[in-house]
């Protein structure tokens, strides 16, 4: 089975965890479409039927998923070269 890159997963599980705690102050989370796109978008990329099971799945992987690799950081730009155009 193909799994998501960890970095969507990690910001799949925190909006979804993140909206989910702030409906449970204010009732059902069922009702906020967002979360309910979540929740649909979770168990697809994990190949479970519940938002529960996903959870579980995501965080089992993000515990496995290597360490992301950090990009060098771009060289300074140096002094630019005059571009004539032909005549």
């Amino acid at each position: 089975m193909l799994r998501p890159h960890p970095a969507m997963l990690r910001r799949l599980v925190d909006e979804y965890e993140a909206l989910a705690a702030a409906e449970a102050t204010g009732g059902p989370a069922e009702h906020n479409p967002r979360v309910r796109d979540l929740a649909y978008t979770l168990c697809v990329s994990t190949g479970t039927r519940t938002v529960e099971r996903a959870l579980e799945a995501a965080h089992e992987w993000l515990a496995t998923a290597p360490a992301p690799v950090r990009e060098p950081a771009a060289p300074a730009a140096g002094p630019r070269m005059a571009v004539s155009e032909p005549a």
